[in-house]
This record gives structure tokens, sequence and C-alpha cells, in this order.
């Protein structure tokens, strides 16, 4: 029998040890919240663990509906404070609560394993905590972005009594595929700074030990992956995904899995909305990076989120039920009067029909739909691992120009003839490159970008793929040197039309660092620390009539 932990006698406990730690808060800016109370609670687990826990309440009798936030980052922050404190004056509790292991919460970090199906299912008793609290209705809905955003998929499949409904913006699903592994990389030095989250630093270290003894997907890693129990996820979600941001995969595939394979209060009631921004929360506005949308792009999550919260913890009759099932941007040139595109579509579900649409890889850079005839033809590429091609940063570039980057060597980059009609691709775009090395291992990156008629290259996805696994992530496969293999892979989620006067560009590379830390090319097991041993690998990209590398489109219409 699932162990249940008795919450009113926990509650009260709780309630003494408020008393006892409100003196323990981390000293925080001093901040007006107006009329609304915070307060800092240690929230007991089944395990007697406590996690730290911030509680704004609005004021008034009561009791309400709790809205609820798990993540790792602090919640000491000004703005963070201000928007806890805005959603309790719309009359909602709101609780902001600390994963095990950091900030002032108990117990050892484990990343996301505390939070799921497992022994521990902290979310599961965060929310049956909050729902027996005397100034709770026993109803809540959970929110959040990215960390807070996979904190949701895990929680949605313990299935606690008095979850009601979710709000997730820039999710994911699978730690492997979408966190410490995208595309069978590693990224050692991204991760080793999750120790400044901890509440003992070490314990990340010993994490990430733990990771590096798992390098392909095996049990290990399926116990983080929220895709393998959409059966499970049983509530109402409104779902809010990013062009710009290479999570976007995460916010599509979660509502596809809760709309279509989720339990009887999933399916059918879930909602999408993807727009032209960056990975964040309350950052969807028109102009960032260098690109300037119309005012149309900017979304107010705050408002939205509010009134999704009324309606389903409420019963407050407004717009929501309207809204379309599924609401996408459909991005254009957002300098040029008269662009096609910039505009925001609906739809009854998503992916919308498309037409899958083969862009080849030609001599003399060129990209066309047009097969090559060459019966030999390919682009040499170096991987130098000692002095890789920049990418700088750890957030994905998207937005910018991107021919600081194209134009290193070791970049090639294959673009259309001018267009003389605009194009559309909406959809999920793929990749097939036929490669070859002197090297067991070594990675492969494509890009897309829209080059402007001044020369502007704005990247719109890219993606990686370590060779290793060109054939899945269940298995570690070394090249053979001069072998031609087929890299096949998902580049990522988008909706553009590329305007007449524009071209098309797909960039092809095997290193860009640090935001892709470099492959050492020797196919050994990899490791937290940079290896001694690495050496200068030779790729070739072929791109004939028997090994025809390219990018598979998604055009609208069937």
């Amino acid at each position: 029998m699932k162990y249940l932990p008795n919450y009113r006698f926990l509650s009260k406990l709780a309630f003494i040890l408020l008393i006892l730690t409100s003196a323990s808060w981390i000293h925080a800016e001093d901040i007006d919240l107006g009329s609304v109370t915070e307060q800092e609670v240690m929230i007991p687990m089944r395990d007697g663990v406590k996690l730290s826990a911030f509680i704004y309440t609005p004021e008034g009798e009561g009791p309400w509906p709790v809205l609820m936030e798990q993540r790792y980052a602090s919640f000491r922050g000004a703005s963070t404070r201000k928007s806890m404190a805005q959603m309790a004056e719309a009359g909602y509790v709101v609780a902001g609560v600390n994963f095990r292991g950091t900030q002032q919460s108990e117990g050892r970090y484990v990343g996301y394993r505390a939070l799921g199906w497992g022994e521990q299912q902290d979310g599961y008793d965060i929310v049956e905590w909050l729902a027996v609290q005397p100034w709770s209705n026993g109803k809540t809905g959970t929110f959040g972005s990215s960390q807070a955003g996979f904190a949701q998929n895990f929680l949605a499949v313990t299935q606690p009594p008095h979850l009601t409904c979710q709000y997730m913006i820039d999710t994911g699903l699978s730690l492997y595929h979408e966190g410490y592994r995208i595309g069978g990389l590693t990224r050692p030095t991204r991760f080793k700074g999750m120790a400044g989250a901890c509440r003992v630093p070490e314990h990340n270290h010993d994490l990430m030990v733990e990771w590096y003894q798992h390098p392909t997907y095996d049990e290990y890693w399926q116990d983080e992956d929220c895709t393998l129990h959409f059966d499970k996820m049983n509530v109402p979600c409104f779902t809010v995904g990013s062009w710009f941001d290479y999570m976007c995969v995460g916010s599509v595939n979660s509502y596809i899995g809760r709309q279509h394979d989720g339990g009887p209060e999933s399916r059918g009631h879930q909602s999408l909305l993807i727009g032209p921004w960056l990975h964040g929360r309350f950052n969807k506005t028109n102009k960032f990076s260098e690109v300037n949308y119309p005012e149309n792009a900017n979304f107010d999550v705050m408002q939205h989120m509010l009134s999704w919260f009324d309606y389903h913890l409420k019963g407050v009759h407004n717009e929501i039920p309207n809204e379309p099932v599924v609401r996408y941007y459909v991005m254009g040139a957002f300098d040029e009067d008269g662009a096609p595109g910039n505009v925001w579509r609906s739809a009854d579900d998503w992916p919308i029909p498309t037409k899958a649409t083969d862009y080849y890889l030609q001599r003399d850079k060129g990209l066309s739909t047009t097969k090559p005839k060459e019966a030999e033809l390919a682009s040499s590429l170096k991987a130098d691992p000692f002095h890789p091609a920049s990418i700088p940063g750890t957030a994905f570039p998207g937005a910018r120009d991107a021919r600081p980057f194209e134009t290193q060597s070791e970049v090639l980059t294959f673009s259309t003839d001018v267009l003389e009609e605009p194009v559309e691709w909406t959809g999920n775009v793929q990749a097939e490159i036929y490669l070859s090395s002197d090297a067991p291992d070594t990675d492969v990156i494509v890009r897309v970008t829209d080059v402007y008629p001044d020369g502007r290259s704005i990247l719109l996805v890219d993606m990686v793929r370590r060779a290793r696994f060109r054939d899945g992530f269940e298995e570690e496969k070394m090249m053979k040197p001069g072998e031609v293999y087929p890299v096949k892979f998902n580049v990522g989620w988008l909706s553009q039309i590329f305007n007449k006067g524009h071209r098309i560009r797909i960039t092809v590379a095997s290193t860009g660092a640090p935001f892709y830390e470099p492959n050492p090319n020797t196919g050994e097991p990899l490791t937290i620390e940079t290896p001694e041993k690495q050496f200068v690998a030779t790729n070739q990209i072929h791109h004939n009539k028997i090994h025809a590398s390219k990018v598979i489109a998604p055009v609208p219409g069937r």
C-alpha cells in the first residue's frame, strides 16, 4: 500500500517549526509587499526531511486556493518576492518551495530524483501538506518555468489528490534528453555551477559522478523521464513554449503527450501557446536580443496565468474556456514593412499538417530542394577541441546575427539562392547528415538561419548530435575511419516565413564552445574534467547523390 503521511499532524508540527525558524531567514532586501504577509516555513516530507518554503498570504480571512512553485533557485530575489506577492493579492496563498538539499532545504541534493515516482515524492507531499492548512480551501495549482516546469511534470505523474491544474512555461520532460545530455553531449562546466544552489556543495559533485557512471540512456535515466508516464498525468495544463529556446521540444512534447496519452482529466484539456521569445518566464516581449517584432508578440504571462487559475480554482467565468487549443506565432522579417508573418494563428492540435521538404547541401555552399548529382562530393571540417569554434555563453544564442560564428574557420554554411517568393516552415526541422571521420567519435552541429538582404543571418534553431549516439541513446557506437554514417536528429521546432529577397541558410560545424563543450574525439568514456587525451579530428560532410546530406523542412500542407 502506498504510504500516505498524516498531513494534519504534520501541519501542526510545521507551524511550531515556523515559530522556531522565523529568525533563520536568509537576509533579503526589505521590500514593500503591500498587504501580503510573507512567512518562511519548513515543510516536512514523509522521510522526516524538511523543505524550505516561503508562504505569501493575502489579506483577509480565507480560506484560499493555493499556488505552488517548486525549484532549486533561490526565492529571495526582490523580483521573485514581488511577483509572488502580486499573485497573492489576486486572492491566492502562494508557496515557493526549494528542492531538497538546495538553499535552506534539508536532505541530500539529488537533482529531480526526489520529485517523482520513487520512495521520495516531495512534490506530492508538498501539495498535500498545503491542502490541509487552515488557510487552504484544498484546491492547488502549480506554476513555474524551466526547472519549475520539469518539476511540474514530475509532480503530475504522482497524482496528489489536491492537485487541480498546472501552468508550465518553457518546460522539460527527460533530464537525459533535455537537460544533462542534450544531443548526447555532456556539459560539465555548466552543471558544476549547480553547487551554488546546494546547501552542501559537495553533493552536486557526487551527483555528477553518478551521472558519468551512466553514459547511455539506461534505467537510471528512465527514472528521470516523464515521457514514460503520460498516462498518469491527469490534470488540465496550459503550456507556454518559446521558439528561441532549445527546451521548446519539452514544451511541445508535454502538450502532445498530455493531450493524447494523458489520463481522463488530461486528454483534451491541454492548451499550448508558442511565441517568438527567449527561454524564461516574464520575458515574453516583442523586443529582445537583436530582433524587434510587432507589439502583437507581447504576452502578459502573469495576467493570463491568473485568469487560468481563476477559471480552474475559483470557478470564475472568463475567456479561458473560449481560447483556441493551440496558438502559435508565425515569425517573419521583423523590420520590413508588409513582410508576411508576424501573426498569431490558432489550431485544433499540434503539430499542424505539413509536407516534409528536403533541402540538400550543394557544392559551392549552395542549398536547394534538388538532390545533388555529383558522384563524389564532400566538405572537410576540423573538430579541434584545443581551438574550437566559438559560441559564447551557456544560453541559446537565438534571435541574434550568427555571422560571428559562421565566418570562423571550420564552420560550413549552405544557403539558398535569393528567394523569389516567401517560404514558410512550421513544425519540426530535422537533419540527415552523412559523416565520415578519422576519429571514432565527433560532434555534428546544425543551425537554421534567416539571411536578410543586408547580410544579417538571424539564428532560429540549432541542435547537436554526438556521433556515438547516431543510432540512438541506448548504445554507444564508435565510427570506423573513412566509413560514411548517416547522423539523423531533430534540429528543433519553429514557425518562420522566410521573406522574398531573403535566403535560407544551413550551418554545419563540429565545435561551438563553450555553449557546446568540445568532444575530445577519442571515443573514450567521457569525464567531468577535461581529459588529457584529446586530438583534432578531420571530418567529411558528404553531399552527393549517394550520400545526400539534407535538412528536412516542415512546409505547411499535405
